[in-house]
């Protein structure tokens, strides 16, 4: 099979959308609303936006939400996809799902007829934007796609599409590629285009890498989406990134022995199981692609690690990055369109592999939970103690950090002496190692 060239793509919906399925007419395409075609230019975060109501407005399988601002003020949003009959008992379905995480509740839950629930980030590193550009494909294709298949998908799903993880650099790099944008475009990797200047668009107002800020929770957009994550418990979190020019497509599994010791081994049979729908539709789109040859799955402070220690399972994705809208590379010249598409065809193998998988990876996430409480139970040390009467201010901080990944901590109730160092009521904490 010879591989397509990433020099034949093109902007244009027919390029994107599998054209063996009608659309509802009623929903608007980005260039109805935009227009212009997702590819032909960096769409601002402004610009995602309207298209991200546009078609809440029309759409019955989705609704909007607002959980944030950025330091610049833009919106944090995602949407909720799923069938309008599950939207009418979307409260319902939250609680339940959130209860499988609870080893006291999670039994009495019949998983075969749950819903799994997927959150779809893109675009973490704003300059890393086929995913964000790809998330209105998405949106499109789930709100306007027709037929049984889709709907038995829409039924036996809630995606949380959060089409934008960093604003504040996308549109920064929006308009520097924009900006630099040719008529007749430029390839060659020494344009002005694809050398974007410090600071890039890689990171948030304040510089900061907001790919490891998902333990640390001190940016607002790191502490809505986490609020977020917990709110739903979600079973698949993907994470949709880019990598040098000269690459192809990466996706998780990644290096075994970079990945942390505490990480489930089910966890990584699962993501190796998804993986072979993402070979699957890439395969049939006749893409370069490969997996388990590189990146770590170590740190849980990234979006495609954080899940893995909370009963769900992240995915990396990798994308050849264009850094414009074309580069010359050792494939030929990588065109924006390519690397969009890509982003959307493992969009729908995420979705298609979770449907396949979905009682499976219901059914893990609530043993993970279980097995969490057996461990807590059978722990030697039966909690931890922090916080000095002369350290207020950082007990409060990690305090509060705990709590935003509900952890349960208790404010101690009586002075306590341990190894030496004396801890007092109302300036410590204590941890239980039995939680949930």
């Amino acid at each position: 099979m010879q591989a397509q060239s990433p020099a034949d793509a093109e902007a244009s919906m027919e390029y994107y959308l599998p054209q063996d399925v009608e659309y509802d007419e009623s929903i608007p395409t980005p260039q109805e609303v935009l227009g212009t075609v997702p590819g032909e230019w960096h769409v601002r975060h402004d610009q995602l936006l309207e298209y991200m109501h546009a078609v809440a407005e029309a759409s019955d399988r989705v609704t909007l939400h607002k959980f944030g601002e950025t330091y610049e003020d833009r919106d944090l949003v995602y949407l909720t996809i799923t069938s309008p009959s599950n939207h009418n008992n979307i409260n319902q379905i939250r609680k339940e799902h959130v209860a499988l995480t609870e080893p006291t509740k999670s039994d009495e839950l019949n998983t075969a007829d749950m819903p799994i629930v997927l959150y779809m980030g893109y675009s973490i590193h704003g300059d890393e934007s086929s995913g964000s550009n790809a998330s209105m494909l998405v949106a499109y294709y789930m709100a306007a796609a027709q037929g049984k298949e889709i709907e038995d998908k829409l039924q036996n799903s809630v995606v949380l599409l959060d089409p934008s993880l960093n604003p504040d650099g996308l549109n920064r790099f929006a308009s520097w590629a924009n900006t630099h944008k040719s008529e007749n475009m430029v390839a060659d990797p020494n344009s002005m285009e694809l050398n974007q200047r410090w600071p890039s668009g890689r990171t948030n107002h304040y510089w900061f890498d907001l790919n490891r800020d998902w333990m640390l929770v001190q940016h607002p957009t790191s502490q809505g989406r986490i609020n977020n994550f917990h709110k739903w418990k979600p079973n698949i979190l993907t994470d949709h990134h880019e990598m040098g020019t000269n690459s192809t497509y990466f996706f998780q599994p990644g290096i075994q022995s970079r990945t942390h010791p505490i990480t489930p081994e089910k966890n990584q049979n699962l993501t190796k199981a998804i993986a072979d729908y993402h070979a699957e539709i890439l395969d049939k789109n006749k893409r370069l692609y490969y997996s388990q040859e590189s990146f770590d799955d170590f740190y849980y402070g990234k979006g495609s690690t954080y899940p893995d220690v909370n009963g769900s399972i992240g995915i990396l994705f990798e994308q050849a990055s264009s850094r414009g809208h074309a580069q010359e590379s050792i494939h030929g010249v990588l065109k924006f369109p390519f690397t969009i598409k890509n982003q959307f065809l493992t969009s729908l193998s995420t979705w298609q592999a979770s449907q396949n998988l979905r009682e499976e990876i219901l059914n893990y996430q609530r043993n993970f939970y279980k097995q969490a409480k057996r461990e807590g139970e059978d722990a030697d040390i039966e909690g931890y103690v922090f916080g000095l009467e002369e350290d207020q201010a950082r007990t409060y901080h990690l305090a509060e950090l705990l709590r935003r990944h509900k952890v349960d901590l208790y404010s101690l109730k009586k002075d306590i002496s341990v190894d030496g160092e004396n801890f007092k009521s109302g300036s410590s904490y204590v941890i239980p190692s039995d939680q949930k």
